[in-house]
């Protein structure tokens, strides 16, 4: 991607220097639910991802406690790079949908206490409805490139765009409108997910329009959606694919729907049950 390096986002909320500590909640929209946690343990033998995308997190007894930030420069400039993006994804919105409202973000190690319950990095990045940010540990990007063979800034970019498409879900009302239906609750997280891939494809296409992608970006995009759909995480984790446990589409579905995002660039191709 094509971005310049500039001062941390006013939406953005550094804890990496802070700690916090112990207890049981869940996060409930994310990536991929618990993708490191599937590559690392047979996750969908003893399922953790709970209904809707959600994974167990243990929550907070305590406070957190603030320190300095210590980084390395690698680590600096993916900090600059994710801020770069979530005010480009934010700005973005506000052009093409006139209500939007920001959400903030939460750059926190290892574990951090959320409006949510208490987030582990383990659980990948979510997006929290309840205190409306999206929660990151850098390493996660580490992790993508590592053991799962997602590479790319792009590929990044995708995941913090992907959790804005929760972000816009939540203001509009579509989580809660979808959950309260009736049918069954992984298909309903698949259709939330496949949705969050689509809107993050609309940025994209925006991203695009504005002469930010590079040549080879798009595949970046569409190379991580395959890696994190739920019969390639089953297969890696288990090397047995259950499709009626999936809970956010696979590898197929994820592509297609990141696709038809940045092919259109029109959010209105979105739609719930259209995946």
């Amino acid at each position: 991607m094509r971005w310049t390096p500039g001062g941390m986002s006013r939406n953005i909320e550094d804890r990496r220097g802070a700690s916090g500590g112990g207890g049981f909640g869940m996060a409930p929209m994310g990536i991929g639910g618990a993708v490191i946690l599937l590559v690392l343990s047979l996750i969908f033998g003893v399922d953790l991802t709970g209904g809707g995308g959600g994974s167990p997190i243990p929550q907070s007894s305590g406070g957190e406690v603030a320190g300095p930030v210590q980084e390395t420069p690698e680590e600096h400039q993916q900090a600059q790079f994710v801020s770069f993006v979530l005010d480009s994804a934010q700005s973005a919105w506000h052009q093409r949908l006139p209500d939007y409202k920001d959400a903030g973000m939460v750059l926190y190690r290892g574990g951090t206490q959320t409006g949510c319950g208490f987030g582990q990095a383990a659980a990948g990045p979510f997006y929290c409805p309840a205190d409306q940010k999206v929660y990151l540990d850098l390493s996660f990007f580490s992790e993508m490139k590592s053991r799962l063979g997602a590479s790319g800034d792009f590929a990044q970019a995708y995941v913090i765009a992907h959790e804005l498409g929760h972000h816009i879900q939540h203001q509009a009302g579509i989580d809660a409108q979808l959950r309260n239906s009736g049918g069954n609750e992984n298909a309903k997280s698949v259709q939330l997910e496949l949705q969050a891939d689509c809107l993050a494809g609309v940025w994209g296409n925006m991203a695009s329009q504005k002469g930010q992608l590079d040549h080879g970006d798009v595949e970046e995009g569409l190379n991580a959606a395959s890696k994190i759909g739920d019969d390639a995480l089953q297969r890696q984790s288990t090397g047995v694919v259950r499709p009626e446990s999936f809970t956010h589409g696979s590898s197929a579905q994820r592509m297609a729907a990141l696709r038809r995002g940045l092919q259109s660039g029109d959010p209105n191709q979105c739609k719930i049950g259209s995946f």
